[in-house]
C-alpha cells in the first residue's frame, strides 16, 4: 500500500505541475513537441485539454490518497490512461515515422514507465 501511494503522490506533484504549465504557458509547452498555436482558438484547446485534464486528473488521485477505497481505482485508471497514450503514441510513430522524434521518444518511455509501475503496484493491492 505505502508502494500505490508513493507512486500516486509522484503522479499528482507530476500531472498538476504539468497541468498549470499548459495553462499558465501554452505557447512554450505546446513548442517542445513541435506544435504551433496559431490561433487563440488553439491556445485556449490547449489550456483546456492538456492543462484542465491533467490538473483534474491530478485532483482525483489526490482525493484517492485520502480516500482509501478509491486507490484500485486511482491506479487502474493511471494503468488503462497510460497504457492507451503508448499504444497511440506508438502508433503515431509508426504513421509519422518516429525515429528522429525525442519529445516523443522520451514521452513514449515514461508513459511505459508510468503504466508498468502503476500496474505493478495495483498487482500488491490485489495480493494483500
Amino acid at each position: 500500500m505505502l508502494f500505490a501511494r508513493i507512486l500516486l503522490l509522484v503522479q499528482v506533484l507530476a500531472l498538476a505541475g504539468l497541468g498549470l504549465a499548459y495553462f499558465t504557458h501554452p505557447h512554450e509547452m505546446s513548442n517542445l513537441s513541435g506544435m504551433l498555436l496559431m490561433a487563440p482558438a488553439a491556445a485556449t484547446d490547449v489550456r483546456a485539454y492538456y492543462g484542465g485534464m491533467q490538473i483534474g486528473l491530478a485532483a482525483f488521485l489526490l482525493l484517492a490518497l485520502s480516500r482509501l477505497e478509491l486507490v484500485r481505482a486511482a491506479l487502474t485508471l493511471l494503468v488503462l490512461l497510460y497504457s492507451s497514450l503508448a499504444l497511440a503514441r506508438i502508433g503515431g510513430l509508426w504513421l509519422d515515422g518516429g525515429a528522429q522524434q525525442t519529445f516523443n521518444l522520451i514521452a513514449l518511455l515514461i508513459e511505459v514507465v508510468s503504466a508498468g509501475l502503476a500496474f505493478w503496484a495495483l498487482r500488491g493491492l490485489n495480493k494483500a
